[in-house]
């Protein structure tokens, strides 16, 4: 499985969207007989023959309404699948109760008007207001039929499609939020280029770089102090140092590599070049000292630091199946993690690459020749003072 496979798989985990809604309004064949049906009159023997006319074609739950105020108030305070409504009535005729409906954005009920005129430009004018039908009243069964049952699956249609489209931004949201969630852990892992570049395709990302700086940073004292606390008490204080460790990278622009146990790896001068890789990272070192010293206050700890830089050419990439890892290897990166190890407690221990590329401001004091494993003799420096970080 390659890299962008493996990214792939992270953010295949989104949440499941709630489809059975869609699914049964897609799939069941809607009970129209059980649609609510609203019969506005002011003739009380027309509602009663409508009523009776709709119970015989099997529709059972129907709503009375003698004028068009009342229709209005039934529509706000009910949920209604269709409305019959007369268009000749005192006080409020139908086109009325029809402009109210759409001011008031209630249009989504399918609208039926019925009359006992001949007047074709009254049924026009209805449609225009957004009416889906007109009967003309002494109602023939089959027509009465064929209109309340169209309009009542056109509904049931324009419901699934709300379902649907609601759906739809519900999954978009979801997908949009867990996208959000992999790329800020991807970020967390990785720099913004590396995972840029992973992002757009690329499945082998292996970069030579001429010349970088190197930083290793190892606690003292800190496997002994893990014999006097609890696991958790550890932890916590643990993560407390790289916390503030992992705020300075971020401070100057450095990259954290990774944490080896109570050891803290950075470089500077990639993904993207920089040339002042040395003196920052050097500076970053006293920061880290710093860091070390506030924790310490916190928590009653006496714990210090050997640190050690290199600078040097690298190969940097990424290596991994789903715990993706970006690593620098190197000559560079095994003097650094010496500069480290042959060190001194509370000292920044450097190499004499490094050295040659730090300006007058940085002090240096002459440690001489150290045998580093694997290269030989060679000349080291502690840097005793920098520039004042505010």
């Amino acid at each position: 499985m390659s890299n962008i496979e493996a990214l792939k798989i992270l953010r295949s985990d989104v949440a499941a969207v709630d489809l059975d809604r869609l699914s049964a309004a897609s799939s069941a064949e809607p009970n129209l007989s059980a649609s609510h049906i609203l019969v506005v009159d002011d003739s009380s023997l027309m509602r009663m023959g409508l009523t009776r006319s709709l119970k015989n074609l099997g529709f059972e739950n129907i709503t009375g309404a003698s004028n068009g105020k009342e229709a209005l108030e039934k529509i706000r305070a009910g949920n209604f699948d269709l409305i019959l409504l007369d268009i000749e009535m005192p006080e409020m005729t139908g086109l009325q109760v029809l402009e109210v409906l759409r001011a008031d954005q209630m249009t989504e009920v399918p609208v039926i008007v019925i009359s006992g005129g001949s007047d074709a430009e009254d049924a026009i004018r209805c449609i225009e207001m957004g009416a889906e039908d007109y009967l003309p009243k002494s109602f023939n069964p089959i027509l009465l039929r064929a209109r309340v049952t169209n309009s009542l699956h056109k509904k049931r249609l324009r419901d699934h499609d709300k379902i649907m489209l609601e759906t739809i931004r519900q999954q978009h949201a979801l997908v949009s939020r867990e996208k959000e969630v992999s790329e800020n852990l991807l970020l967390n892992i990785l720099p913004f280029e590396i995972s840029t570049r992973l992002k757009s395709g690329e499945e082998l990302i292996a970069d030579s770089h001429a010349e970088v700086t190197i930083l290793f940073a190892d606690l003292s004292g800190f496997t002994a102090l893990s014999r006097t606390m609890t696991a958790s008490r550890l932890v916590e204080i643990l993560n407390s140092i790289f916390c503030e460790f992992d705020r300075i990278m971020q401070r100057f622009g450095v990259e954290k590599i990774k944490t080896i146990g109570d050891c803290y790896m950075v470089v500077s001068g990639l993904p993207v070049a920089r040339p002042d890789h040395a003196p920052v990272l050097v500076t970053v070192a006293f920061e880290m000292i710093k860091a070390l010293g506030l924790v310490n206050s916190m928590y009653a700890t006496d714990l210090r630091m050997r640190i050690g830089l290199n600078t040097g050419n690298v190969v940097a990439g990424v290596i991994g199946l789903r715990k993706f890892t970006y690593d620098l290897w190197g000559d560079a990166v095994n003097v650094a993690s010496r500069m480290e190890s042959t060190g001194a407690v509370g000292r920044v221990h450097i190499s004499e690459f490094t050295a040659k590329l730090l300006p007058p401001e940085y002090e240096l004091e002459n440690r001489g020749v150290v045998d580093v494993k694997g290269v030989g003799q060679m000349s080291t420096f502690f840097v005793t003072a920098g520039p004042i970080v505010a």
